[in-house]
């Protein structure tokens, strides 16, 4: 539980679903691109999703 507490509180940096499937893409798991409404998460936020990802060790 506590592991993953950083990559939850990140998921919702932006509005869901978008971290979600960013996450997804960059883990290798969803092709990219996205159907509109949706957007890819800015740019601002990648870095920060990635981090909490490394740290709770869903991405190496």
């Amino acid at each position: 539980h506590q592991t993953l507490m950083p990559l939850n509180n990140t998921l919702f940096i932006e509005s869901n679903p978008i971290p979600v499937k960013w996450a997804l893409h960059e883990m290798g798991l969803m092709p990219d691109g996205i159907r509109l409404p949706l957007t890819w998460l800015s740019e601002a936020c990648h870095e920060p999703l990635r981090q909490a990802m490394r740290q709770s060790g869903v991405l190496v």
